[in-house]
């Protein structure tokens, strides 16, 4: 075989040399974002939301190094939360997040469940 990964004359298989790395190089020029059972989770807990009419718009972005889904009281202000995914924290913190309109992070963790049950009203103790 010559330098180039073609087979010479007399029948040899001809390999294709793929530098180290490539296939890493690859999987970061794509953007991160849901899988689609993530995005059932979330599209569930927007819809019981927006029955309670305490949300109205959304928007997903997929960027390089994580996707964030924002939830909107109407589309023309700053989010209200933003729920993010970051697999660069997936080792560490968790992938993923609940961040506030001011930037406060409110739940994070590793279960996309046990993030979003900060969502879930409590129980509370009503007198009679």
């Amino acid at each position: 075989m010559d330098d180039r990964g073609r087979g010479s004359e007399d029948g040899e298989a001809s390999a294709i040399l793929i530098p180290l790395g490539a296939a890493h190089r690859q999987r970061a020029d794509t953007p991160v974002s849901f899988d689609r059972r993530e995005l059932d989770q979330i599209l569930r807990l927007y819809g019981r939301m927006v029955a309670a009419n305490e949300w109205r718009d959304y928007a997903i972005d997929h960027l390089p190094d994580r996707a964030i889904f924002s939830v909107f009281r109407r589309a023309s202000e700053v989010p209200l939360f933003q729920i993010v995914k970051d697999p660069r924290l997936a080792r560490r913190q968790g992938a993923f997040s609940v961040v506030a309109a001011g930037g406060r992070i409110l739940k994070r963790g590793h279960e996309l469940a046990r993030v979003l049950a900060v969502f879930d009203p409590g129980l509370r103790l009503v007198k009679a």
